[in-house]
């Protein structure tokens, strides 16, 4: 059979018959790899603890039919038990590998593979909140699978922002002449949060408020699920202890959790002044 060598990121495992598991990978260079790891749930296994979730390895394979076989696992980043050991790093990293495992589905390059690895490695580290690293990790995967959001422009006609109507199933934010009746708003303080977890600006992630990044994580898992077409099931089980809004959990699939947010009251603002420009309102 065929032999071949990739580094991975362990999504998920499955038990396989007695002592075998599945192991669900998404690669460096072959995309979503679905291997089955012999033994490697007997105590003498000698890669079993590296074919872990959240573990980072250099994998060899043999090409199977349907399933490929794990014959070597060597660490590269053993970020499981610092990742499990913190209950909010593991609930992220839930999500996190979750969603590479949707979006992985038809095609996976190599983007994808080095934004989790770099998630996982901030989560282990605990460089910053669990909550804001899964939010701009969700930010950038979805960007990188070609459904970058705008906090800025208007996503339908490109109209210069800042804008406030944020409309999840448009791309983003939208001007006043595109966005439905009942849109909901978000302050521009929001709006720089959300901006700045897509840039990766963490200066101005980490001094947000606990109410913006509420706001902010409501918005952002309303548009990965809606993008994705499926609830994400490790989603609501995120600890959000430093937000006092938690996501909305709902039972309607991505669509119910989209209406969720939008009926979420948005955190007080200054009335906008009708009189002024559209350019210079408060949104």
């Amino acid at each position: 059979m065929p032999l071949y060598r990739d580094e991975c990121v362990v999504l998920r495992t499955h038990k396989l018959g007695e002592a075998d598991r599945i192991v669900t990978m998404l690669s460096r260079q072959h995309g979503k790899i679905r291997a089955v790891a012999k033994g490697v749930r007997r105590t003498a296994s000698k890669f079993g603890s590296r074919l872990e979730p959240f573990m980072v390895v250099d994998a060899q394979f043999y090409e199977g039919r349907s399933l490929d076989i794990v014959t070597q696992a060597e660490s590269l980043g053993s970020y499981g038990a610092q990742i499990v050991a913190d209950y909010s790093a593991y609930t992220a990293a839930s999500a996190m590998v979750e969603t590479a495992d949707r979006l992985s589905e038809a095609d996976a390059g190599l983007q994808q593979y080095l934004l989790l690895v770099g998630a996982l490695r901030s989560l282990a580290r605990s460089e910053h909140v669990p909550s804001a690293t899964l939010d701009s990790y969700l930010l950038r995967a979805m960007s990188i699978a070609g459904w970058a959001p705008s906090f800025s422009d208007c996503a339908v006609t490109g109209e210069p922002g800042p804008h406030s109507a944020f409309v999840v199933q448009l791309g983003g934010v939208v001007a006043d002449g595109a966005a439905p009746p009942g849109s909901p708003r978000l302050d521009l303080t929001t709006l720089s949060l959300l901006g700045s977890l897509l840039a990766g600006d963490w200066r101005t992630v980490d001094a947000a408020d606990e109410r913006s990044r509420s706001r902010a994580s409501g918005v952002v898992a309303a548009y990965a699920q809606w993008h994705l077409e499926r609830s994400l099931k490790s989603l609501p089980h995120v600890d959000r202890t430093e937000h006092p809004a938690p996501v909305p959990t709902t039972h309607g699939g991505p669509e119910a959790t989209a209406r969720a947010v939008a009926s979420t009251p948005a955190p007080p603002s200054p009335t906008p002044d009708r009189s002024a420009p559209e350019g210079t309102r408060t949104a």
